[in-house]
């Protein structure tokens, strides 16, 4: 007696076939692309979980680059001392001297003879990225030598666990032993909000009021993607364009860095695509994208990237041997003309 239904006994059969194949089989999930603005000798990331310490990006985030206007930072963590031991007020003149005057845009253009005050000094900094100013207030602190100061800059940076850094003078003009690594710029970024939360805010400033003008900015991350507070940009042609961000909404506080970009536009892209990407559910489990340098083609291999991030900050184990990156064939490092020339919190930063 023939069985009833055979057409629907055999889909049923083929149905868990197909069942039992899908639950033994697990697809490979697509490759991750991201997209680099930069020559591979120049670019150097990191993006920090600042509440954590948690690294969740990296590449060549402790190879050694020029930190351009980034050097403000310190130059600011030493103001804020300062102003935190009483050193200073924000009221104190700070005289500007004809070196600090002689240096080259971004600038505010003093003449001899004039001061300039505190507050101010740090809005010029943060906003305009003024040489003048930085160059200034390095010589005040430094006991009327930029070279001292410079010294007091690199200590300060050992004793933040900046173990890749040397400062040479306070305002990130090219100078080849002025170096610094993408991983301990998040180190002062974090330390900055850490030490001085109060005087926090200066970094989210897109401009100023000097002298009766309005002096306007070149941060243009601030206000573009919300959440982002700041803090520092930066350029000269050896370095290509830089940029440390500070990330706080939602419950997530992240800190990206970000060097060696060919344009300050491409760069800011490049910012929100990791801001994008750590903000992912799926972070947690995502490796390392294949990443794509500007002028490569398609088919060009991976390149080799560091091992996964999954250390904290700071104490990350230095390699053996870095080598700063070096000026464009043929061109001089220079920190003008361009319009960008100047462009928290993690519980493992020491606190002196």
């Amino acid at each position: 007696m023939p069985r009833p239904f055979p057409f629907l006994q055999k889909l049923i059969a083929v149905l868990a076939l197909l069942a039992l194949v899908a639950g033994c089989t697990t697809a490979a999930p697509p490759e991750s692309v991201l997209a680099v603005p930069a020559q591979p000798q120049k670019y150097a990331a990191i993006v920090v979980d600042a509440s954590t310490g948690k690294t969740l990006f990296e590449v060549n985030s402790r190879s050694q680059r020029y930190p351009a206007s980034l050097t403000k930072m310190m130059t600011l963590y030493m103001l804020f001392e300062a102003l935190e031991s009483g050193r200073v007020t924000k009221e104190t003149r700070i005289p500007v001297s004809d070196h600090a005057a002689s240096q080259p845009p971004t600038k505010l253009r003093f003449r001899r003879g004039e001061t300039i005050d505190v507050d101010s000094a740090i809005r010029a900094m943060v906003v305009k990225s003024a040489n003048d100013v930085a160059v200034a207030v390095g010589e005040y602190l430094g006991g009327g030598s930029e070279d001292q100061f410079a010294a007091m800059m690199t200590a300060k940076a050992r004793s933040l666990g900046m173990s890749g850094t040397n400062f040479r003078n306070a305002c990130g003009l090219p100078d080849d032993g002025q170096v610094t690594t993408a991983r301990d710029m998040a180190v002062l970024g974090m330390a900055l909000e850490k030490r001085f939360p109060q005087h926090f805010h200066y970094f989210s400033e897109s401009d100023f009021m000097f002298r009766g003008r309005l002096v306007r900015g070149h941060n243009d991350m601030l206000g573009r993607v919300r959440g982002v507070d700041g803090i520092k940009t930066g350029y000269i042609r050896a370095s290509g364009y830089n940029i440390v961000t500070s990330y706080n909404a939602d419950g997530r506080h992240l800190v990206v860095v970000v060097m060696g970009a060919d344009s300050a536009r491409q760069r800011n892209d490049h910012v929100e695509a990791l801001i994008q990407r750590s903000l992912g559910p799926t972070i947690a489990d995502a490796g390392q994208p294949r990443l794509m340098y500007s002028g490569q083609q398609p088919a060009s291999p991976p390149p080799t990237l560091l091992p996964p991030a999954d250390s904290a900050l700071p104490g990350l184990p230095q390699p053996g041997s870095v080598t700063p990156a070096s000026a464009v064939p043929g061109q001089p490092a220079s920190d003008f003309p361009s319009p960008d020339l100047a462009s928290p919190g993690a519980p493992l930063l020491p606190t002196q």
